[in-house]
This record gives structure tokens, C-alpha cells and sequence, in this order.
């Protein structure tokens, strides 16, 4: 649901959203083709900004799509980004377009903002092959499954580097979003304690290491060692909230035998 506003008005939700991006009101009013006296009066309350001046500074202050609406709701105007659900008939092209993306690589997955997975293909279902059960009931969440003890991290080779890589990452986002059940998820996958083993990445023996061209994530897999990058696609200037936080994620093979397995997979 969208963030709901406060009798405060949108000014202190404005001024929360520059100062979070470090901008004085000059910068802003720089921006936004405006003046700083003008910005000032918003923010406090003096003066009421119009719905296109609403919606142009939320672009320069780069506010998630849901959140648009809560500055609007502040201000007195109707929301103007719809929050539709994924079986919703409009949305039945955006699910063709995803389906030929997971039929066209693989393994790869669809998750939204709080890394809840809506879809994913059958390399994906490989890899979760030994995950506890508990983690595979609906609904799944990428982050759970990765670092949950029960879950792929004993088996990924290299978790410290792994596990810093994605919690720096919701770092990011929760930066961005400002979500409260995204910061609850945080805080829970970063509390969960290491497998034994895990080991930091100067304790590891790897007699020929890859030049690898990014972090990969190393995973056991049926007696060997599968590495892979992460890529993440996500949908640009989206008017829909649930496609906005949509993202997909591919797993590209990093090295020549990662290569080699998948196409064993395929045939």
C-alpha cells in the first residue's frame, strides 16, 4: 500500500526527501526550474505547490514511484500511479514480455521491492535443489533462501563477499525507499549467524583462481562448483507502482565450466 500521509502536509515530506539526497534548496529550486524562496514556502507550509510542481520535484529528487502518491495525498491531490496486481488483464502483455525473457536464459527470476519472487524459471529450481522446505512455501523471498542458514548459504563458496554484496545492496534500497518491510527484512537476514565453514575470502584455498570481471557468486552444485554474476533489469519511467518494483534477475555463467554445465543442462 502506498505510504500513508501525515497532517504534517508535503512540506516536511519534501524537505525529508531533499535532505535525504543532500540537496540545499537552491540546488532543488535549480532543478526543478523554480526558486529557493518558492521551495522554502512549500516546505513550510506557506505556500501550497501544484500537483505538476509536486510531481516535478519528486522526479528531481528521484522518489520511488509509491511514494509519488504519498506526496500527493500530502498535498491534497489524487494519486496518480496505479498499484495493479500481476494477474491484472492490463498488465497481460508486461507477463508475455516476462515469460519470453525466462524462456530465453536461464536460470533467471522476477522478484518485487521487498524480493518477494513472482516468477522464475527451471534453472532457477535446480539450484534450490537441498533448500529446507520451510523456505520453499509461498510466499518465497530471494533474500531468505540466499542467506538463511537452512537455505543456499552453506553451500555458497564464497558468503562473506556474497552476503556483504546483497545486504549492501537493500542498504541501498532502503536508502531509496525509505520501506519499513524492507528495513524488517533486513534486519533479520543480516542477524542470521554464518554456516560453520564460512570462511573470509583470505582463508580460502583456490589453487586456480578465475580472472573474474565481477563478484560472482560460487555455488556447490551436484559434486562441483558453479560461479555466476548477477544482472538486474528493471523497467524505466514506470506509471504503475507494481511494475516499477519490479526486477529481473539473470545469472550469467562467470567461467568456462559454469558454461559448460548449463549446456549439458539443455542438451
Amino acid at each position: 500500500m502506498t505510504t500513508v500521509a501525515t497532517d504534517t502536509g508535503v512540506g516536511p515530506l519534501l524537505r525529508g526527501w531533499r535532505e535525504q539526497r543532500r540537496l540545499s534548496q537552491l540546488a532543488l529550486a535549480l532543478l526543478a526550474d523554480s526558486s529557493a524562496r518558492h521551495i522554502s514556502f512549500i516546505e513550510t507550509g506557506r505556500a501550497r505547490p501544484s500537483e505538476e510542481m509536486v510531481l516535478r520535484l519528486a522526479e528531481h529528487l528521484e522518489v520511488p514511484v509509491r511514494e509519488r502518491n504519498a506526496l500527493l495525498l500530502a498535498a491534497g491531490y489524487a494519486p496518480k500511479y496505479t498499484e495493479s496486481t500481476l494477474d491484472d488483464p492490463q498488465l497481460e502483455t508486461l507477463r508475455a514480455g516476462i515469460e519470453q525473457l525466462l524462456r530465453g536464459y536461464d536460470p533467471a527470476l522476477v522478484v518485487d521491492g521487498s524480493y518477494t519472487v513472482v516468477a522464475a524459471n527451471e534453472g532457477i529450481g535446480v539450484l534450490l535443489s537441498g533448500v529446507a522446505e520451510h523456505l520453499l512455501t509461498p510466499p518465497l523471498n530471494a533474500m531468505r533462501i540466499t542467506l538463511h542458514p537452512e537455505g543456499l548459504a552453506p553451500r555458497i563458496r564464497n558468503l562473506r563477499e556474497w552476503r556483504g554484496h546483497l545486504l549492501a545492496q537493500m542498504e541501498r534500497q532502503i536508502a531509496l525507499s525509505r520501506s519499513p518491510s524492507l528495513r524488517t527484512l533486513y534486519e533479520e537476514v543480516a542477524a542470521y549467524p554464518l554456516p560453520e565453514g564460512a570462511q573470509d575470502p583470505e582463508d580460502r584455498e583456490d589453487p586456480e583462481p578465475y580472472p573474474y570481471f565481477a563478484l560472482p557468486l560460487r555455488i556447490e552444485h551436484d559434486g562441483r562448483v558453479l560461479s555466476f554474476v548477477s544482472s538486474i533489469s528493471t523497467f524505466n519511467t514506470p506509471t504503475d507502482v507494481t511494475v516499477a518494483e519490479l526486477a529481473i534477475e539473470t545469472l550469467l555463467p562467470a567461467d568456462p565450466a559454469t558454461v559448460d554445465y548449463l549446456r549439458s543442462l539443455t542438451g
